[in-house]
């Protein structure tokens, strides 16, 4: 409700730039709460910017804010904003009603709901926190809770379906493969351990899960995986970097699909933990969200910082 009245102020006041302090969970929810109010009220959307004080972060390596979490890194990234923060936009995916750079159901809200677990144990321990707040945390409670877990669990079985234009089907070097897959029609029908959406190429810590995403695209990326926990465990170095290709990684392109699931499952948005669901339709949204880009020149006037 907070956030929802700060929305309503930032938008009558007509700022031009906004900065959303926290991980990628945080900056949805803002970009969120701004871009409802913007819309229903005719305005145009401001320029969101990111200061990198959460975990995970993957909107940090898409837009190029360095920073940390320590006072003076976010003071050094607020005056890289004045002198070369260059403004570019992005596309995100409209999902349960929130705007995200990326989502999932699967394991991979099982892995954030572990994550969440071993950030709060280690948070407890002295000098041992800030490690668990990161991507050692985050391999910890994969390795050591997640996989083991998913290994004795039965694949779920899901069915994707296209609700928009003609989705396609990619090839190992994201090359589009057979013939485009009409709205109606299936993208996928089978056993899976997730299925993961993203209108960007990273999911956090650098990690780049997703290598066929644009940021700019009409569509989003959407992959299938019906892999082993062993499978994860082995490749996990090339996950990371995006280079992994198997015959139980499905890829895709659609600007919107459904997801049903045989049983609930496990959801996660933006980094944050969802509700299980049986179904769920993930549209990419209309509106291109503006952005500061340190990757993209010229630099503003600083005189339009608000």
């Amino acid at each position: 409700e907070e956030g929802e009245e700060m929305a309503e102020r930032i938008v009558s006041l007509g700022y031009h730039t906004v900065l959303s302090g926290g991980g990628d969970g945080t900056f949805s929810q803002v970009v969120t709460w701004i871009v409802d109010r913007c819309e229903a009220l005719g305005k145009p959307l401001p320029r969101f910017g990111m200061l990198k004080l959460g975990t995970g972060n993957g909107l940090a390596w898409v837009l190029g804010a360095q920073g940390g979490r320590k006072p003076k890194a976010v003071f050094a990234d607020l005056a890289r904003l004045r002198e070369e923060g260059g403004h570019g936009y992005i596309r995100m995916l409209r999902i349960d009603g929130r705007l995200a750079p990326f989502a999932g159901i699967g394991v991979d809200g099982m892995a954030i709901y572990d994550y969440n677990r071993v950030k709060d144990a280690a948070a407890k321990i002295p000098v041992v926190g800030k490690l668990g707040a990161g991507a050692l945390g985050y391999t910890v409670s994969l390795g050591g809770l997640t996989l083991p877990r998913v290994f004795f669990l039965p694949k779920a079985k899901v069915r994707v379906t296209n609700l928009g234009g003609n989705a396609a089907r990619l090839g190992d070097e994201g090359q589009p493969v057979g013939a485009p897959i009409a709205k109606g029609e299936i993208l996928y029908e089978g056993p899976t351990r997730s299925v993961i959406f993203s209108t960007v190429p990273y999911w956090g810590w650098g990690s780049r899960i997703f290598p066929f995403a644009d940021p700019q695209g009409e569509q989003f990326s959407v992959r299938i995986l019906n892999m082993n926990s062993q499978d994860v465990a082995f490749n996990l170095p090339s996950i990371w970097k995006g280079s992994y290709r198997s015959k139980g990684l499905h890829d895709f392109l659609a600007d919107a699909i459904r997801v049903e699931f045989d049983r609930p499952m496990p959801a996660e948005i933006a980094g944050d933990p969802g509700d299980p669901r049986l179904s769920t339709d993930i549209h990419i949204h209309p509106t291109k969200i503006p952005v500061v880009d340190y990757y993209a020149p010229p630099p503003i006037d600083p005189s339009e910082i608000d």
